[in-house]
């Protein structure tokens, strides 16, 4: 099968130009799109519904008749499929990642008014997580451990990057989503009735002794600076449940990769979930 397309040579065309723009935070912002590197990803991206507005191939690249198949559908459904020479092609393309194929979607992260999930299911809220890979990484534990969604607070956060995107393998399109402010994070907890479990270097539970299966939000600050003091302002005000949890560190290093302690806490919250 050979899908129509047209073929862009020069990196300096303007669609070119726009495609590697988005990139930047920026230009994501403005014009309400990103940029998807790789097959996968957007797969999952149209089966959950988002816009593919435009798909990228490597003009140089060898034919892939399955390649094409996968996009005819797309193309039917009106996204504009485009080739790239390869120097064009490299301006938008992620480096070693390259796969012969980006595409531009129409995304953007959703507000907390809008995040709907199962009532009796954890949460996870991550707060300040600037580094889009560990996001990524944060999505897809909440995909593989069947946690209810994910909140992202503070500053910084895009579940648009497209490393974001990349390394969530393209939960970010499946896992209920949404971008908010700490203080509306916080807000939500109470009023959903949610046991807010923090993770904290010198937390007073073991991770294991906390009960983190049912109508919880698990909270993790960044690495650099923890959780903000606001979580425990609104538990001594009332306004929320409040525990909080360490994982034992026996080495030199005084705390994990965010990612890593969001795996160790939602797989026990769902090895408690699964308990006799």
């Amino acid at each position: 099968m050979t899908l129509p397309h047209e073929t862009i040579t020069s990196p300096s065309n303007p669609r070119v130009r726009e495609a590697a723009r988005l990139r930047e935070a920026d230009a994501r912002r403005a014009t309400g799109l990103a940029v998807v590197d790789g097959r996968r990803e957007l797969s999952r991206a149209a089966a959950a519904g988002v816009e593919i507005v435009e798909v990228f191939l490597d003009a140089d690249a060898p034919s892939d008749p399955a390649r094409d198949a996968w996009l005819a559908p797309l193309a039917a459904r009106g996204t504009r499929v485009t080739a790239l020479a390869s120097r064009a092609f490299e301006k938008i393309a992620f480096g070693s990642r390259n796969e012969g194929l980006v595409g531009v979607v129409r995304f953007a992260a959703r507000p907390l008014d809008v995040f709907h999930v199962t009532a009796d299911r954890p949460v996870l809220v991550v707060e300040g997580v600037e580094k889009p890979g560990n996001l990524g990484a944060v999505l897809r534990t909440a995909d593989a451990a069947g946690i209810a969604g994910v909140i992202a607070s503070g500053a910084g956060t895009d579940p648009a990057n497209p490393a974001a995107i990349r390394a969530s393998l393209g939960t970010v399109f499946t896992v209920p989503l949404a971008v908010t402010t700490s203080a509306a994070a916080i807000e939500w907890c109470g009023r959903h009735g949610r046991r807010v479990i923090a993770a904290m270097p010198d937390g007073t539970l073991l991770w294991h002794k906390a009960r983190l299966a049912g109508a919880t939000a698990i909270v993790l600050g960044s690495e650099a600076r923890g959780l903000s003091p606001a979580w425990q302002v609104a538990a001594d005000a009332g306004q929320i449940s409040l525990d909080t949890v360490r994982l034992p560190m026996l080495g030199i290093a005084d705390s994990l990769n965010v990612s890593a302690t969001a795996a160790i806490l939602a797989y026990e919250a769902l090895r408690q979930m699964d308990m006799p």
